[in-house]
């Protein structure tokens, strides 16, 4: 039954692409021929499509969505349970969709009356949401706190370099939030702003392994990301990683990865895996060696 409603619900996304061209259709002939359909942060136009323009643009860039969120939802629970993150992530293309929707009806709305659009709830609930679903993956299926005598053996992976990717978007984020005369949209850049910095300082940091007699930990700025008890292990081994498949948090569900290079060791569970990366794989096998002859 939860399948039914999960999938259902994905169905129902598409409900969005109708009813926003439902909205052009029915204003058709109110419409000008030109539509202010770009705004400046003072939510000013500063920018004109016709109205066949506008009609298809929306459309188009609700397909795209629709088709990207549709195969991420489907394709990553489609053998899975269905989890509480499943349901967070499925409300957060919702949120997305709606905002979207929001901002398509608010320029049909803003040509007809004048009315102006609100950039202030915007930039909040997608900040918020932002925010919220990215804790709603860290969080999701941790693991069991484990209770340590001692811990086998400490490591850090971490490739500093990353961290210059994010210096550029965080001067971006502080210069835009400067000159946005609009106090909500400053919200929503300040919250964007405050992800990306706490990004910077877990690559900054790294992931930061330990190994103890009840399986091992996988944390992050203090924060513990994962735990795989020992009993979960069926076997591991040195492996490179596929640059395709992303750097840093990679997976949902059962299977994650933690890298942030192109070596490491998959650990495969009983439910799935957990690749954790590191320069020198060799003493990652030696502290998963230690720690299953300790758990003996």
């Amino acid at each position: 039954m939860k399948r039914k409603v999960y999938f259902g619900l994905i169905c129902a996304m598409w409900l969005s692409l109708p009813l926003t061209a439902l909205q052009y259709v029915k204003n058709w002939d109110h419409l000008p021929f030109k539509l202010a359909t770009h705004f400046n942060a003072a939510n000013q136009p500063n920018g004109w499509m016709t109205r066949e323009q506008a009609l298809w643009s929306s459309i188009e860039m609700l397909a795209v969505l629709l088709t990207i969120f549709t195969l991420v939802l489907v394709l990553s629970h489609r053998k899975q349970e269905i989890t509480p993150f499943s349901w967070a992530l499925l409300a957060f293309f919702y949120v997305v969709l709606g905002m979207a929707s929001y901002m398509f009806i608010a320029t049909i709305n803003y040509n007809l009356t004048g009315q102006p659009i609100h950039f202030t709830s915007f930039g909040i609930v997608f900040g918020v949401s932002l925010i919220g679903i990215i804790i709603a993956h860290l969080g999701f299926r941790r693991g069991p706190r484990f209770v340590v005598t001692h811990v086998i053996a400490r490591e850090v992976h971490a490739v500093r370099a990353w961290a210059a990717l994010f210096v550029p978007l965080i001067l971006v984020e502080l210069a835009a939030i400067s000159f946005v005369p609009n106090w909500g949209m400053r919200l929503g850049l300040s919250l964007l702003c405050l992800v990306l910095l706490v990004a910077l300082a877990a690559v900054w940091s790294g992931f930061r392994y330990y190994f103890t007699p009840q399986g091992f930990e996988i944390h992050a700025l203090g924060f513990r990301l994962k735990s795989v008890p020992l009993d979960d292990i069926r076997h591991y081994s040195v492996e490179n990683w596929n640059p395709l498949g992303g750097y840093g948090i990679r997976g949902v569900g059962n299977s994650r990865a933690y890298v942030w290079g192109n070596r490491g060791v998959r650990v495969v569970t009983s439910d799935g895996y957990v690749f954790l990366g590191h320069n020198e794989p060799q003493r990652i096998v030696r502290d998963l060696d230690a720690m299953m002859k300790a758990g003996k």
